[in-house]
């Protein structure tokens, strides 16, 4: 009997319609401070204010699921393995499992997609600022990030948290086009990102 996992190694492609109205895609990245959560045209940061522990992971799960509710498909960044060690990690996880559990629950599709893919589909590179000093590289893929968001998918994202609704927009962006409704036309470069996503193997509905 071979080893259970989380995802299927060879997903079904989705479906690509010919016409019909756009599915809902909701977009999550998920942080115990500043929550990206997205769609087509809309980009936002939950923030709690003063909970810790318990209580903020309730009001973060009560307003991600209400957010979500709806959603033919959620696309939600995947584990940062390189913060393993930092604080709150555990804190973070125990987020990110319960996000999807509820998905799970509630039979909503979700497909996972790591922090770099994101990058390469807005940038066409997984670290875009190579050639910048190495303790600015971070900073420079984020706004550039938010320059993909802004300009181009004319998502408005500005204020505190305006990376992380950004981000949350790429994905969203990401899983529109795996459905085959793109927010716009991308260069293969950019578009490899979607070979590597974990998607779901369950059905995708593309109308309600």
């Amino acid at each position: 009997m071979s080893t259970p996992t989380l995802f299927e190694q060879d997903p079904a492609p989705a479906t690509r319609p010919a016409a019909g109205p756009r599915p809902l895609v909701i977009g999550l990245d998920p942080s115990l401070t500043s929550c990206g959560i997205a769609g087509a045209d809309w980009a936002d940061a939950i923030r709690p204010k003063k909970q810790t522990g318990h209580a903020r992971l309730g009001w973060l799960l009560d307003e991600i699921t209400d957010r979500t509710k709806a959603a033919d498909l959620v696309v939600i960044e995947g584990p940062a393995y390189g913060q393993q060690l930092q604080a709150g990690h555990h804190e973070r996880a125990g987020l990110w499992w319960l996000i999807t559990q509820g998905l799970f629950r509630r039979g909503i599709p979700y497909g996972v997609a790591n922090p770099h893919l994101r990058t390469i589909y807005a940038t066409g590179k997984a670290n875009p600022a190579q050639d910048q000093p190495r303790e600015k590289r971070a900073r420079i893929a984020k706004g550039m990030v938010h320059s993909f968001v802004v300009e181009q998918l004319g998502i408005w994202c500005e204020g505190t948290g305006r990376y992380d609704a950004a981000d949350a927009a790429v994905f969203v962006a990401m899983g529109l086009d795996w459905l085959g409704y793109p927010l716009l036309t991308l260069p293969q470069q950019q578009r490899r990102a979607l070979d590597t996503v974990h998607w779901p193997t369950a059905t995708v509905a593309v109308a309600r």
